[in-house]
C-alpha cells in the first residue's frame, strides 16, 4: 500500500507551509484489480486529479471517493511512451496533461456542484448548507439537520430547523409531527420560528400561524399554573422554579403579542384571551390595539381608578372616553378624578354635568370636601366659564350647603363684568329664586328679589329674617323717593307692631327709628301704625320737632318765592328795554360780504321779499352789519345743506307773499318785543320773516358758530380749481443776466 501525504499552501515565512493535513490511501481506488502507482498528480478545489495509465481519475478531497475517469481519445504508439504527466495554471484554473509530443487540456465545469451531498452525507451541515446552490438543496440540508435532531428527541432544536424548510414537507406535515409526540413547546417554537421566515405577502398564513401561536402561548401558560397547584400541596420546594417559568413564559407571551399586534385576528384573540380567563393579558391586548374603552372598563372594575386616568390623560385617548366613563370614576375616586379634569385642558364642563349630579346625590360627611363644588368653582373662577348649565347646577349645590355664605358671595359675585358684550351674571336668576325659596335660604332670596328689582318683596322677606337686613334693602333704592319710602314705611310698620314693651318704650324706639331714615319719613307718617288709643303726650317731642321741620320749610318756600317773583320782575323789565333797544349806523359803512355801503340804493331793484328803495340790511350786537341779500347766501354757501334749502324755500315763500300784492316798508328788523306784542295776530308774512330772520339772522355769521365751523374748511374750495391753476409755475428758460461794462 503507497500513501502520500496531501495539502496546500498558507502562510509566509516560518508560518506553517500545509493545513488541513490528510492521508491518502490511494490503494482503495482500485480493490480488484492490481494495484496501479499513479505517476502524477494535481490537486483542484474539491478534487485530485491523478494519472494511473493513461488515465486521470478524478478523486473528491472530501470523501475520496473517484467521482469519474477521464478517457484520452487519442491513440498512444510505442515510440510516444504515454502521457508523461499532469500539471496545472492556477492562475487560470485550468488543467493539463502531456506527453512527449501533445498537450492536453483537461476542462472543468461547476465541479463544485455536488459538494453540498458530500458534506451532507457526512453530516458537515454547514459546510453543506454553504454549497447549496439553490433553496431545494438547502431544504434538503434543514430536513436532514431536523430528522437528526427529532430522531434524537431533540425537538425545540428540530422545531428550528423544520421551519426553515419549504418545498420538501408541508406546514401541516411537520406540525402534524409535534402533534403526534405531543411536543406543544417544540410545536409553538416551530410556529414562531416559520413566523419569522414568512414574508410580508403571507397574511393569511401568518394570522393562522399567530393564532395557533397564540392558543398554544395560553395553554402553556394554564397548565403551568395547574402544576403549581399540584406541587403546592406536594412538594413545598417546587413551586418557585415552576413559577419562574411561568414568568418566562408570560413575559415571552406578552412579547409575542407586542410584535403580532398588528398580524393576529383582533376578534379571535380577544375571544381567546377571554376563554383562558386571562383577563390581564386581555387589558394588555387590548392596549396595544389601542382599545381604550376595554382597559379603561377593566381598571374601574379591578377599582384601580388612578390607572385609569392616566390613561385617558393620553393625548391619543379620545377625550370622548372621559365623559363616558366620568361617572363611574368620580364615584369611585372623587379627590383624584376632579384633580385629573383640572389637570385636562380638552374637557368641557357641560358634558360632565351628569357625572357631577350624580356624585353630588350620595351622602357625606360634614367634614369631607365637595368635590364637584371644587370642579365648577375651578371652572367658573380660573376658566372664566360662561355656561349658564355650569353657573346654574354650582348655584344649586351651595343651597344645599348648610352654611349660606359660600351662596351669597357667589350670587354677589358678577363673573361677567368687564367683558365687552357679556352679562354681568350667567346665573338664571329665576331659577336660583325657585332653589333658595325651596331651601328656604331666605337671604339669598332677599339678594335676589333686590337684584331682580322687586324691592317691595324683598323688604317683605327681609323683614322675617332680620329687620337690619330690610333696612338695608330699603336704603338700596336711591332714583325713586316714592318707592324708597314705601319700603321705610313697610319697615317702620313691622318694627311698631313687633315690638312687645311698654307703650312708651315702644314709642321712644319709634323715634330713634325714624332718625335712621334722614328725614325720610316724619311722625305723621307712622302715626297711623300705633293704636288709637295712644296718648298724644307719648308723641310730645317727636311732634314739636316734627313742626318745627315744616316751618323751616315754609320759610325756605316763601324766600324761594320772593326769589322767582324779583327774578320775573327783571325779566319784564328786560323785554320791555329790548323793546327800545336801537343800533347806530354810519352812512359810510359798508356790507361785511360785498363791501358795498349800507345805506346806497339798490341798483337792482328790491330785493325779493321787500319793499323799501334801500336794500335791507342786518345789524348785529357785534356792529357787523349785512344787506340782508348777502347775508343770505353767504349763509347759505357755508351751512349744511338742509339748511340751505329751507333758508331757500323760506325766501321763495316770502318772495310769492309779497309778488301777490302785500307790500311792506321796512324802517326795522323785527325783535323780541314785536313778536310778544304781536302775539297770534301776526299776518303769514310776519310769520315767515320771522322764520327767515331766525334762520339767517340768528347769530352773526362772522363771530358765531358759522365761522368757528369754517376753521376746518380749505383754504381753496373745489370751485376754485381755475384760481390754483394760475398761480402754477411754469418751467421755461431762464432770463439773461447783463452786467455793467
Amino acid at each position: 500500500m503507497v500513501i502520500c501525504i496531501l495539502g496546500h499552501h498558507k502562510g509566509h515565512g516560518d508560518d506553517n507551509f500545509v493545513e488541513n493535513k490528510a492521508l491518502f490511501e490511494y490503494s482503495k481506488l482500485e480493490k480488484e484489480q492490481e494495484l496501479t502507482k499513479p505517476q502524477s498528480f494535481v490537486l483542484s478545489e474539491f478534487h485530485f486529479l491523478l494519472l494511473c495509465d493513461n488515465k486521470v481519475k478524478v478523486v473528491n478531497r472530501v470523501n475520496q471517493k473517484v467521482r469519474e475517469e477521464l478517457q484520452f481519445d487519442h491513440d498512444f504508439d510505442s515510440i510516444s511512451g504515454g502521457i508523461l504527466g499532469l500539471c496545472s495554471d492556477a492562475t487560470a484554473g485550468v488543467f493539463y496533461a502531456y506527453d512527449e509530443n501533445s498537450i492536453f487540456e483537461i476542462s472543468v465545469h461547476d465541479e463544485g456542484q455536488d459538494m453540498w451531498q458530500v458534506y451532507l452525507e457526512l453530516k458537515e451541515y454547514a459546510a453543506a448548507l454553504e454549497h447549496c446552490k439553490n433553496a431545494l438543496q438547502r431544504d434538503q440540508v434543514y430536513l436532514a439537520q431536523a430528522e437528526s435532531a427529532f430522531s434524537t428527541k431533540d425537538f425545540m432544536r428540530a422545531a428550528s430547523f423544520y421551519a426553515k424548510t419549504n418545498y420538501i414537507l408541508s406546514f401541516e406535515e411537520i406540525a402534524l409531527k409535534f402533534v403526534a409526540v405531543g411536543e406543544q413547546d417544540a410545536l409553538r417554537t416551530f410556529l414562531l420560528r416559520k413566523l419569522d421566515n414568512l414574508g410580508r405577502d403571507d397574511r393569511s398564513q401568518i394570522t393562522m400561524i399567530s393564532t395557533w401561536a397564540t392558543e398554544l402561548y395560553l395553554d402553556k401558560i394554564n397548565r403551568l399554573l395547574l402544576d403549581d397547584d399540584k406541587q403546592a400541596g406536594v412538594v413545598p420546594s417546587s413551586p418557585d422554579e415552576n413559577n419562574t417559568e411561568y414568568q418566562n413564559i408570560l413575559r415571552e407571551f406578552r412579547d409575542f403579542l407586542s410584535d403580532c399586534k398588528d398580524v393576529v385576528d383582533e376578534a379571535t384573540t380577544v375571544k381567546l384571551l377571554g376563554s383562558y380567563g386571562r383577563v390581564d393579558e386581555l387589558v394588555f391586548f387590548a392596549s396595544l390595539k389601542e382599545q381604550h374603552e376595554t382597559v379603561i372598563h377593566h381598571y374601574i372594575q379591578q377599582g384601580e381608578a388612578r390607572k385609569a386616568l392616566e390613561l385617558l390623560q393620553k393625548p391619543n385617548v379620545s377625550p370622548e372616553l372621559q365623559y363616558k366613563f366620568a361617572p363611574d370614576l368620580i364615584m369611585l375616586d372623587p379627590y383624584e378624578t376632579v384633580e385629573a379634569w383640572m389637570v385636562a385642558n380638552n374637557l368641557n364642563p357641560r358634558r360632565l354635568i351628569p357625572a357631577l349630579m350624580r356624585y353630588s346625590s350620595e351622602p357625606r360627611t360634614k367634614d369631607e370636601t365637595h368635590e364637584a363644588i371644587k370642579y365648577l368653582e375651578f371652572c367658573v373662577q380660573r376658566l372664566q366659564n360662561e355656561d349658564s348649565a355650569v353657573h346654574n347646577l354650582l348655584l344649586s349645590l351651595y343651597t344645599k350647603q348648610g352654611d349660606e355664605s359660600a351662596l351669597l358671595r357667589f350670587l354677589q359675585c358678577k363673573y361677567g363684568k368687564g367683558r365687552h358684550g357679556r352679562p354681568d351674571i350667567f346665573y338664571d336668576p329665576k331659577y336660583a329664586l325657585r332653589l333658595c325659596l325651596k331651601e328656604e335660604r331666605m337671604r339669598a332670596c332677599v339678594y335676589i328679589y333686590s337684584m331682580m328689582g322687586m324691592h317691595e318683596e324683598a323688604v317683605a322677606l327681609a323683614l322675617q329674617v332680620d329687620p337690619e337686613l330690610a333696612m338695608a334693602e330699603a336704603d338700596k333704592v336711591e332714583d325713586d323717593e316714592d318707592l324708597r319710602k314705601k319700603l321705610w314705611l313697610m319697615v317702620a310698620k313691622h318694627v311698631i307692631e313687633q315690638e312687645k314693651g311698654a307703650k312708651r318704650e315702644n314709642i321712644r324706639k319709634a323715634i330713634v327709628f325714624l332718625k335712621e331714615t334722614d328725614g325720610l319719613l316724619k311722625i305723621e307718617d307712622i302715626l297711623p301704625f300705633f293704636p288709637d288709643f295712644a296718648l298724644i303726650d307719648d308723641f310730645k317731642e317727636a311732634i314739636c320737632s316734627s313742626l318745627e321741620d315744616y316751618n323751616k320749610q315754609i320759610e325756605g318756600l316763601k324766600q324761594e318765592m320772593n326769589d322767582a317773583t324779583h327774578g320775573a320782575d327783571n325779566i319784564r323789565n328786560d323785554i320791555s328795554a329790548l323793546a327800545q333797544r336801537y343800533a347806530i349806523v354810519d352812512s359810510n359803512e359798508e356790507c361785511g360780504v360785498c363791501g358795498r355801503k349800507i345805506m346806497a340804493s339798490s341798483g337792482h331793484g328790491m330785493a325779493r321779499g321787500f319793499a323799501s328803495p334801500m336794500a335791507p340790511f342786518y345789524v348785529f350786537p357785534c356792529e357787523h352789519t349785512f344787506h340782508a341779500q348777502c347775508l343770505i347766501g353767504h349763509v347759505t354757501k357755508h351751512t349744511d345743506p338742509a339748511e340751505a334749502e329751507r333758508i331757500l324755500d323760506l325766501q321763495r315763500r316770502l318772495s310769492l307773499l309779497a309778488n301777490s300784492g302785500t307790500n311792506f316798508a321796512v324802517e326795522r328788523m323785527p325783535n323780541v318785543a314785536d313778536e310778544e306784542a304781536s302775539g297770534s295776530n301776526r299776518t303769514p308774512t310776519d310769520q315767515i320773516r320771522a322764520q327767515l330772520d331766525d334762520a339767517v339772522a340768528g347769530e352773526c355769521p362772522f363771530c358765531g358758530d358759522l365761522m368757528i365751523k369754517e376753521i376746518s374748511l380749505p383754504f381753496i374750495s373745489p370751485d376754485e380749481t381755475e384760481l390754483l391753476m394760475s398761480w402754477e409755475v411754469k418751467g421755461g428758460p431762464l432770463p439773461r443776466e447783463y452786467g455793467l461794462a
